[in-house]
């Protein structure tokens, strides 16, 4: 059974001033597998994003039906979708949104605290700890954002991803606000644990040579989806 099953779904939203609804997704038929890694390319305004926010339940289609894990979400509500997102889906950006009162720890043990049952905390910081260490980051676990790098922050935000052991990776250009060699960094680390951890990874971005590495590149142009 696929992970995730997108069947003919659509997405239109209406201009504020002319009242005009404008289709961004036509008729989307998408099938990704457990552990498998895809990257989603295309110009800006394509509705990459919008997709993504499908997947990742924080928006609705207008039409066509989602199966996760082969459970159709269609008239779900917010509960159910809320739980949903908490327990089985992370969500990477391109800006980290580590919150800047808290230290890295807390910020990866931010999204234990949305699901139900609450896990035990003890284990819950042994795991972050553990996912801590396989990035390089357990020796900054009582450090703020402010006192990390550029692409320390990102990593911690690819670990409070992974802390409640999701079985999908939403990643929105992740590496889009690092240089080269910290995005080369960032992808291999995404990557490996992934591929590590069975986790199924949609990537979007704007840069070709990363979204080749994923297993398959997927191209959105004007609302529809083609290989």
């Amino acid at each position: 059974m696929p992970l995730i099953q997108l069947n003919n779904v659509s997405k239109a939203y209406r201009e504020p001033v002319s009242g005009h609804s404008v289709p961004v997704l036509k008729g989307i038929n998408l099938q990704i597998e457990a552990g498998e890694s895809v990257s989603i390319v295309g110009p800006s305004g394509c509705g990459k994003s919008t997709l993504l926010n499908i997947l990742g339940t924080l928006d609705e289609p207008d039409a066509g039906d989602y199966r996760f894990e082969g459970d159709s979400l269609q008239g779900a509500g917010p509960q159910k979708l809320g739980q949903l997102r908490s327990a089985k889906i992370g969500f990477i950006f391109q800006l980290h949104h580590l919150l800047p009162q808290c230290t890295v720890l807390e910020n990866v043990l931010l999204p234990t605290l949305a699901l139900t049952p609450k896990p035990d905390q003890k284990a819950a910081q042994n795991r972050a700890m553990d996912l801590l260490k396989q990035v390089g980051l357990d020796h900054r676990a009582s450090y703020k954002p402010a006192e990390l790098s550029g692409g320390e922050r990102q990593r911690a935000a690819v670990v409070r991803a992974l802390i409640n052991s999701p079985k999908l990776i939403l990643a929105d250009e992740p590496t889009g606000a690092l240089d080269e060699a910290n995005a080369d960094t960032l992808t291999n680390l995404m990557i490996n644990l992934v591929e590590n951890s069975g986790i199924s990874l949609v990537l979007v971005s704007h840069n070709p040579a990363q979204a080749q590495r994923m297993k398959r590149v997927l191209h959105l142009h004007e609302g529809t989806l083609s290989v």
